[in-house]
């Protein structure tokens, strides 16, 4: 059974949510602060996916969602927030979140965004290859690491799937429309250019870090990933 932690401090919220996994046929699992969910997420066995509410007590729901994406790389994890501002939708997308909803919310859609995260999150980790490298460049898709030579590169979530998406098709150009469906979800209704945004983090912790060129931007059409 899928099981599936809910963070949420107000409480008819939180029951709101638990009460249609349960009916959904899901494990619920619930903490109305970020302190109460950690100990949750010890447990065994863990959780598949966690809803994380963005205004708690203590520590935030984005504060959250990292810390638990420095140990786990495979729940999958929605952000609910009163907070609808693009910059915060790119903020939760930054640090590891599989989606974003923001408030008022329909609880159908909820529960499909959830289905489709546990799809990912199957579809990733059962299909993974051995590793994947361009040149100096490597990344190892079960132990998500990713190096440079001898040297580790630190990623978020979403920068590391998208650089998995670009070495999976090394030397061909995918547009960004694919690594939007890819990265984010088919239905992803947010702003356009955040395939652009990453990007750019890559460049930055890639192309600048290591005087390389490896991401190759094609006008109009997308990016590339090429052997030097």
């Amino acid at each position: 059974m899928v099981k599936v932690l809910v963070v949420e401090d107000e409480a008819s919220i939180r029951e709101m949510i638990a009460l249609n996994l349960r009916l959904a046929g899901m494990e619920a699992v619930e903490a109305d602060s970020a302190e109460a969910a950690l100990p949750l997420l010890e447990q065994r066995p863990g959780c598949d996916a966690a809803i994380l509410d963005v205004m708690l007590p203590g520590m935030n729901g984005f504060s959250l969602c990292e810390t638990i994406r420095r140990t786990d790389q495979k729940i999958g994890i929605i952000i609910l927030s009163a907070k609808g501002q693009e910059q915060d939708k790119i903020r939760g997308l930054s640090i590891g979140a599989d989606d974003y909803m923001t408030k008022p919310f329909a609880i159908e859609e909820l529960l499909a965004r959830i289905r489709l995260a546990l799809k990912k999150k199957t579809e990733n980790h059962s299909t993974q290859p051995g590793g994947l490298c361009c040149g100096l460049l490597t990344l190892d898709p079960n132990r998500y690491e990713v190096h440079y030579g001898e040297e580790l590169v630190e990623l978020t979530h979403r920068e590391f799937e998208l650089l998995r998406v670009l070495l999976e098709n090394k030397n061909i150009v995918v547009s960004r429309d694919t690594l939007l469906e890819k990265v984010c979800g088919y239905d992803y209704m947010g702003e356009t250019n955040l395939i652009d945004v990453y990007i750019r983090y890559l460049r930055s912790k890639l192309d600048d870090r290591f005087g390389v060129k490896l991401i190759q931007t094609i006008r109009g059409v997308g990016y590339c990933i090429k052997d030097n």
